[in-house]
């Protein structure tokens, strides 16, 4: 089995809540908190834990609040490897209103990180075995420039290991410049912007992705369609999976449960029809749950057979 490993610059501890209504100035009365880990590495790492792989989180921890997210990493389960970093781990808000079903999301920055701290975690990614897969995830914090997230990923490359990237604007298109990326996921805004264009027309979505295939840039391309499901592009096929209708109860997750689901089936060498239909599995399984929930084995692997034999 491929050994996984996701690499995260900007963690956070995450609270869920809810509130009968929101207005200003008065105070909103609020459920007990449910705390959760964050951020893009964490969660893809938590959803391949979730889905019965295993995957291994690389990403720096501060304060309290670093405590807090390493130790409920530990009870689901999920291998660390931490650096201590000296400012606090974020800690971001989502807050469900019950009356209107509206959701808030209170994203807070992303820590500073220190040249030290950021040389700790590159010298954890060049210790990753040769052939594994590494997923970078997520938004680069303060003291994370552009030129050292491209130098890393070149490190990593030239040690073996297959890089996996969903990211967006500028950070996505320096690692595509690279080329040979295993996988990214971009949404077809993001993916219009990759190709400096509008995507209007049926054809047009695919044939973009088309252009980073045979550019050399990644090896495959999974366009997030939303209610759409994803349209996935190898150089040799093209293939469109639409999940089934539920009922979102929040989209919280989705993509990170949809790109861990992708990884786990691409450790496992499946092809891409299947590695996409288990992905748009996953993410529409995370949509069923409130607050920051991921996707379970169970909802997942429901609406993957469904997905199956429906195709």
């Amino acid at each position: 089995m491929v050994k996984i490993y996701t690499l995260t610059f900007a963690p956070s501890l995450d609270s869920a809540t809810q509130t009968p209504q929101i207005y200003p100035e008065g105070k909103l009365r609020c459920s007990s908190p449910v705390f959760e880990p964050g951020g893009g590495g964490i969660n893809v790492a938590r959803a391949i834990t979730f889905l019965g792989g295993k995957a291994t989180a690389i990403f720096p921890v501060g304060g309290a609040t670093g405590e807090h997210l390493a130790a409920l990493l530990t009870e689901e389960h999920v291998p660390v490897e931490c650096v201590e970093a000296r400012e606090w781990t974020r800690q971001n808000l989502h807050v469900h209103v019950n009356t209107s079903g509206e959701q808030y999301r209170f994203v807070m920055p992303g820590a500073t990180l220190h040249e030290d701290e950021i040389r700790r975690l590159e010298e954890k990614v060049t210790q990753i075995e040769a052939g594994s897969l590494l997923v970078i995830s997520g938004s680069l914090p303060p003291g994370v420039s552009l030129e050292r997230f491209v130098a890393l990923i070149k490190s990593a490359q030239q040690h073996g290991v297959r890089c996996v990237v969903d990211s967006s604007g500028d950070a996505l298109a320096a690692a595509l410049d690279i080329g040979h990326i295993e996988l990214v996921k971009p949404n077809q805004k993001e993916l219009s912007a990759l190709v400096q264009r509008d995507l209007t027309q049926p054809n047009d979505v695919r044939k973009a992705a088309e252009e980073i295939i045979h550019s050399g840039k990644a090896t495959r391309v999974v366009v997030s369609l939303g209610a759409q499901g994803a349209l996935a592009v190898d150089a040799n096929n093209c293939v469109q999976v639409v999940p089934p209708p539920i009922k979102s109860q929040s989209t919280v997750g989705a993509g990170d449960s949809m790109v861990g689901a992708m990884v786990l089936k691409l450790a496992e060498n499946a092809g891409l029809e299947e590695m996409v239909r288990y992905g748009v599995a996953a993410g529409s399984a995370a949509t069923i749950n409130q607050g920051t929930r991921l996707c379970s084995h169970e909802n997942t692997q429901q609406i993957f057979d469904y997905l199956s034999q429906n195709k």
